[in-house]
């Protein structure tokens, strides 16, 4: 039976119909204001009562939707590297989109921390501290293609700030794993664990990181300037994914590198100055960068609709139903737009709306629950809430979008009714 319906042509034939719909997706969004990815885990839900249907379970999606998890974070990253533009006129929305993300991304996680500790009392504060930080972390695979339709400054701040979030809450995250695997060693041989070493040992793999992620996006600039084929960029993507793979397995913080290469592709004038600018060919440079910008967001858009849809279809709903699931989710979303509110106050002003609301937990926070090393995960935390904030964020977003979408179609009619009175108080009179 399972051989029949999910025979090559038939998963050939379903595979298709989802990037039909999910570019369709794409398209209601853009006219709605409701994120696309909403819709791809809608599809993937009515997907999972097909497949109830046809009688087919126990199939395991986790190994899929880890790789799908894995690239899409590549590729999502590495598309809003490319839209990072360094001039100095954007120092500061550059520097505000980066304070809001840090400290947002602290003051949620610590706030969290509270929360959970306070509600699941067997948790360890590391443990809390390894379960918020993901429930923290802005999602940019949902907000970057959700906000092209707002002012240009606005999706400006959106793309910078979830992308420094994206980044810093791996690093948090990797950084608390690494502590805790450092406590475990550490009395499993009997031996004195300090958090301050751990605190040094993990900065300086950061300061090699970047200094390795610089030196390494050089080298790919100046070697791929100088390539004849026609099939450079699957070859230029491949090895990103390389140097990612590699760095992850020697426990650097590898996005940094993926970061690092879209910056000084992106903003080569000003990585390549002085001497060093006679190395490089600009136009083949911007070739590169343009093509690359193009196949980054045809990739990212298939890679999160397979990942969206994927996770759509394992999602269990029984847990929704227990009432502290629902009273810890509430107290969190409730975090999220406090610290949220206060933060945009400060460096953005009064003029915050929707961004107040643009707050979306998703791919990144997906993946690092499942990246929660098995020996210390809490049986008492329901993943009921992660599920809860997910949702939440996502429709939380989806009505602000829509309601600045009508707020901003009112002040357009006003400002052309207010036009043509003008142009008929203008008009010459009839004698």
């Amino acid at each position: 039976m399972y051989s029949e319906i999910l025979s090559s042509y038939n998963l050939i034939i379903i595979c298709s119909i989802i990037i039909i719909i999910s570019f369709f997706f794409g398209e209601i969004s853009k006219r709605t204001g409701v994120p696309s990815v909403l819709l791809l885990i809608v599809l993937g839900i009515l997907l999972q009562f097909v497949l109830d249907f046809f009688n087919i379970y126990n199939l395991d999606f986790f190994p899929v939707l880890e790789m799908l998890g894995i690239v899409g974070l590549i590729m999502i990253v590495l598309e809003a590297a490319l839209e990072l533009k360094l001039d100095r006129d954007k120092i500061k929305p550059i520097t505000s989109a980066f304070l809001v993300a840090l400290i947002g991304l602290l003051g949620s996680a610590f706030l969290t921390v509270k929360v959970l500790m306070h509600f699941i009392p067997t948790l360890t504060t590391m443990q809390a501290w390894m379960y918020a930080t993901p429930l923290s972390i802005l999602s940019s695979a949902i907000i970057i293609p959700s906000v092209s339709n707002l002012r240009a400054d606005k999706k400006e701040f959106h793309i910078y700030e979830s992308t420094f979030s994206d980044i810093m809450g791996i690093m948090l995250f990797y950084f608390i794993t690494a502590q805790l695997k450092s406590k475990s060693l550490a009395i499993a041989h009997h031996k004195q664990y300090s958090f301050s070493s751990g605190v040094v040992e993990y900065s300086i793999n950061i300061f090699i990181t970047i200094l390795l992620s610089i030196i390494f996006s050089y080298i790919i600039v100046l070697v791929f300037q100088k390539l004849q084929s026609q099939v450079k960029l699957f070859l230029l993507i491949a090895l990103l994914m390389l140097l990612y793979a590699i760095g992850k397995q020697m426990h650097l913080s590898s996005l940094l590198i993926i970061l690092s290469f879209g910056l000084v592709i992106a903003n080569t004038e000003l990585f390549f100055r002085g001497k060093l600018k006679r190395l490089i060919d600009v136009n083949k440079v911007h070739s590169i960068y343009h093509s690359l910008h193009d196949i980054t967001m045809e990739t990212s858009f298939v890679v999160r609709t397979f990942f969206f849809v994927i996770f759509g279809i394992t999602l269990t709903f029984a847990s929704l139903a227990n009432i502290d699931v629902v009273v810890i989710s509430l107290i969190l979303l409730a975090i999220i737009y406090i610290v949220r509110f206060i933060l945009l106050r400060i460096f953005i002003g009064k003029d915050i709306i929707p961004q107040l609301f643009i707050a979306p937990r998703g791919l990144i926070t997906i993946l690092l629950f499942y990246a929660i090393p098995k020996e210390h995960q809490a049986d008492d935390f329901d993943n009921g809430i992660l599920l809860f904030i997910i949702i939440g964020t996502s429709i939380i977003m989806t009505i602000s979008m829509i309601f600045n979408k009508k707020r901003a179609s009112k002040a357009i009619n006003k400002a052309n009714s207010v036009e043509i009175k003008t142009d008929s108080w203008n008009a010459p009179g009839l004698d």
